[in-house]
C-alpha cells in the first residue's frame, strides 16, 4: 500500500462518488485505477464490458434491474 497524490478537484469528486457508490473513498480511487488501467488495455471494450468481464473473474452473477 502506498499513498499516490492526486488534485484537490479529483479528490473531491471521488468523495462525492464514494458515496454514492457506497465505497469508501480509497476504494472508489482504487476502482477508477482499475477500470482506467483495463480501458487502456482493452481499448475495443465498452465501460459495460469491462465491468461484465470483472464479474466473471470473481465469478459473480450480474443481475439487471
Amino acid at each position: 500500500m502506498g499513498i499516490i497524490k492526486i488534485g484537490d478537484e479529483l479528490h473531491a469528486e471521488a468523495r462525492r462518488a464514494s458515496t454514492v457508490m457506497c465505497r469508501s473513498i480509497n476504494a472508489q480511487a482504487e476502482f477508477w485505477m482499475t477500470i482506467g488501467m483495463l480501458a487502456e488495455a482493452n481499448p475495443t471494450l465498452s465501460f459495460n464490458e469491462i465491468v461484465r468481464r470483472q464479474y466473471e473473474s470473481a465469478q459473480l452473477r450480474a443481475v439487471a434491474a
